[in-house]
C-alpha cells in the first residue's frame, strides 16, 4: 500500500483500490469475476456495461451494501473490508435513481438527516443544508420548504445529490443517477453534476448502462461484461479509439468514430489560416477549447464548409474545415495508442 511516512495515504494513491474483487451466490452465479481496479482521487470514474454484468454490485461492495466473497476494498489507503458497515457508510455519499428522499420530511430536513447523524447541531446541519441546496441549483426558501411530492424528477435527483453531499464525503457513489428523468432534463443534470464535481473535487463512480453517458461525463470509463468481468478500463478517447476486445467494440458500437468528437478538443493544431478572411465575415463561429462535436454542430448550423475560431486572447486563430476534423481525429487516435 502506497502510504507517506505519518501513515496516510499520498496523493499518488488511487482514493478506491479494488484487488480480486468478487462476488459469488449459493447458487454458483458469479455476479463481479476477480476485478482490479483504480480509481484516483478526485475523478469521475463510470461503471459502464449492458444489464446484469455486475456494475451495480460492484458499486454495493464498495460501501458494503453487498459483501463480497473475496478480495479487498481500499478506500483512501486503507482495508475496509473490516470495519463496521454503518460507519463505512456514514461517510460515503450514496446517490440512486429513485432518489429515496423521506416523503414526510421537507426537502430541507431531507438533506440535514446525515449531519444530525453524525452530531451536527440543527444550525449547522441547516446552514449546510440551505448552501448545498444553493449548490445544486434550488432556493431553499422556495424548494427547501416543500415535500418531495410537491418536485419534479430532476429537482428530487438534485436533492439527491445534496444529500449525499450532506456529510462532506470524499467519495460519491452513483447508481443510474439520471435514468428516471427526460432525456432534456438529464443532459442538463449530467452538465451541472459535472461542472459541480470538478468544483469540489469529489472522487465519484458512477453506474449507468448509457455509453453516450459515460462518455460525456467520465474521466476514466470502465466497461463489464457479461460474467462481471472487466472488459476494459482506460480514458473516453482509448476506449473509442482502442477497444481492447469486439466486446467493447460493440458494445461502444460503430458509432463510436462521431462519439470521439465529442472527447476532442479543439486546438491550434487543427486550423488553418484565415486568409484575410476577419471574423466577422463567417458566420459559423466557436472557440478554441470547444469540443470537435460542438465545432462540427456549428458548421452544420449555418450550413458553412469552415468554422471560424476564436482566442479570447488574440482575436481569431484560423478556421476549422472538414479537412481540419478529420486530421483531428487521426491525431488523437495516434495519441491514445
Amino acid at each position: 500500500m502506497d502510504a507517506t511516512g505519518d501513515g496516510t495515504a499520498s496523493s499518488t494513491t488511487p482514493m478506491i483500490r479494488l484487488r480480486g474483487l468478487g462476488k459469488r451466490y449459493d447458487d454458483g452465479t458469479v455476479a463481479v469475476h476477480d476485478l482490479d481496479l483504480d480509481v484516483p482521487r478526485g475523478s469521475l470514474t463510470v461503471l459502464v456495461g449492458p444489464s446484469g454484468c455486475g456494475k451495480s454490485t460492484t458499486l454495493k461492495m464498495i460501501n458494503r451494501l453487498i459483501e463480497p466473497t473475496h478480495g479487498t476494498i481500499e478506500i483512501d489507503g486503507r482495508d475496509v473490508t473490516g470495519l463496521d458497515a454503518t460507519e463505512l457508510r456514514r461517510g460515503i455519499g450514496y446517490v440512486i435513481q429513485a432518489v429515496g428522499l423521506f416523503p414526510h420530511q421537507r426537502i430541507t430536513e431531507n438533506v440535514m438527516t446525515v449531519p444530525l447523524l453524525l452530531g451536527e447541531s440543527k444550525k449547522v446541519a441547516r446552514e449546510r443544508a440551505e448552501h448545498l441546496l444553493e449548490l445544486v441549483g434550488l432556493d431553499p426558501a422556495a424548494q427547501g420548504r416543500r415535500f418531495p411530492h410537491q418536485l419534479s424528477g430532476g429537482q428530487r435527483q438534485r436533492v439527491g445529490v445534496a444529500r449525499a453531499l450532506a456529510a462532506d464525503p470524499p467519495v460519491l457513489l452513483m447508481d443510474e443517477p439520471f435514468g428516471a428523468v427526460d432525456p432534456v432534463v438529464r443532459v442538463r443534470l449530467q452538465e451541472e453534476f459535472g461542472r459541480l464535481q470538478r468544483e469540489l473535487g469529489k472522487t465519484v463512480v458512477l453506474v449507468t448502462h448509457d455509453i453516450d453517458e459515460a462518455i460525456a461525463m467520465g474521466d476514466r470509463v470502465a466497461v463489464f461484461a457479461e460474467g462481471g468481468r472487466l472488459a476494459q478500463h482506460g480514458s473516453p478517447a482509448e476506449v473509442l479509439a482502442h477497444p481492447a476486445d469486439a466486446f467493447v467494440a460493440d458494445f461502444v458500437g460503430a458509432e463510436r468514430g462521431l462519439r470521439r468528437l465529442s472527447v476532442i478538443e479543439l486546438t491550434r493544431e487543427h486550423l488553418e489560416p484565415l486568409d484575410g478572411v476577419s471574423g466577422g465575415d463567417v458566420e459559423a463561429v466557436v472557440d478554441l477549447g470547444c469540443t470537435l462535436e460542438e465545432a462540427l454542430a456549428t458548421m452544420l448550423r449555418h450550413d458553412q464548409p469552415r468554422v471560424a475560431v476564436r482566442d479570447g486572447r488574440v482575436g481569431f486563430a484560423g478556421v476549422l474545415t472538414p479537412g481540419g476534423l478529420h486530421k483531428a481525429l487521426r491525431a488523437s487516435l495516434a495519441d491514445s495508442a
